[in-house]
């Protein structure tokens, strides 16, 4: 009985890690307004600075940011989140003035702090909006006439007034009759009166038929370092084969500095693992090189928890140190 108990308490627990809940937090350095749309489905209704995403139960997503000013126009990205957590990236220009997206943090949702009036929350909308449906437009047309027959004295007092009336909906007849007496027309003589009013009503109903698409669910995670279960420094690293070319291409250059400036030209909107920025500062020969590009490629490293790593590329304490200070201070 023991056991059976320890068992349905571990598979709860289990449960309640799978359906544990992210949140994702953008904002622009320099106050742009933008809207989100993750995985092609828009988020907030109308363009914001700061906008903060709940209910996210994915690793990976597709963001495409419209920006409200023509001059920006749109940016997409890859948006990297940490299960559990609520992350923070800002949408910034980088030296070239083009608009980029950096993680700045990660804390977990019982730490995180309250929203701001300031910030716009939204609760991830995983369904699109339904598709158009197909109709049909039926008409329907009414048919009224209205007879009307009078006899009166010569002093002016109508001694009956016949109505008949006869509706006709679409070839279906039908009549109504009505005898009237006592009525004072203001006739001055006999007359005999018949008045026939013929009025044709067209209605339009319009039926509508068809279906709706049903919700594109997430894409599944991509794991792109298995076993990796700590901070993620930027969205998705290099491919073994793009990382292959250049660090052949590198290779392949005689002077230190041509070789520091390719490596910083890929890198600079480009992301890597750990193990890949250590196979490139080791292709460097001097220490200030390996150290100058290790600073660098700090913030644009995937599992950027992993990067005490690089410190078996340097030679002296030193740089370590150096390199130490240098990673306390973006924190």
């Amino acid at each position: 009985m023991k056991k059976l108990f320890v068992m349905a308490l571990l598979q709860i627990i289990l449960v309640g890690a799978r359906a544990q809940n992210t949140n994702a937090i953008l904002f622009t350095e320099n106050g742009e307004r933008f809207t989100a749309v993750l995985n092609g489905l828009r988020q907030n209704d109308k363009p914001e600075t700061n906008v903060k995403i709940t209910g996210l139960n994915a690793e990976f997503y597709k963001l495409k940011v419209i920006f409200e000013s023509t001059v920006y126009g749109e940016k997409n990205f890859n948006l990297a989140l940490q299960t559990g957590m609520e992350n923070t990236y800002v949408i910034k220009k980088n030296n070239k003035g083009e608009f980029v997206l950096r993680f700045m943090s990660a804390v977990p949702l019982a730490e995180a702090p309250r929203s701001t009036p300031a910030q716009s929350v939204v609760v991830y909308n995983a369904h699109p909006a339904p598709a158009p449906v197909q109709g049909t437009t039926t008409s329907q047309t009414v048919t009224t006439t209205t007879t009307t027959q009078g006899t009166g004295t010569g002093t002016g007092n109508p001694e009956a007034v016949n109505i008949n009336m006869g509706v006709n909906v679409d070839g279906m007849g039908g009549s109504i009759n009505l005898n009237v007496s006592g009525m004072d027309a203001g006739m001055q003589e006999t007359n005999s009166t018949t008045v026939t009013h013929t009025q044709t009503t067209t209605s339009t109903t319009t039926t509508t038929s068809g279906h709706s698409t049903a919700p594109v669910p997430p894409p599944a995670p991509v794991v792109y370092l298995p076993g990796y279960n700590g901070p993620v420094g930027c969205p998705i690293p290099m491919s073994p084969e793009d990382f292959s070319a250049l660090n052949q291409t590198i290779s392949s250059k005689t002077f230190e500095e041509t070789k520091f400036t390719i490596a910083r030209q890929v890198l600079q909107d480009r992301c890597m693992l750990v193990s890949q920025v250590k196979q490139i500062m080791q292709q460097f020969t001097f220490e200030q090189t390996r150290l100058d590009f290790a600073k660098f490629a700090y913030d644009r490293t995937y599992d950027i928890g992993n990067y005490f790593k690089v410190n078996d590329a340097f030679t002296f304490e030193s740089s370590i140190e150096e390199l130490n200070e240098y990673m306390n201070a973006r924190r």
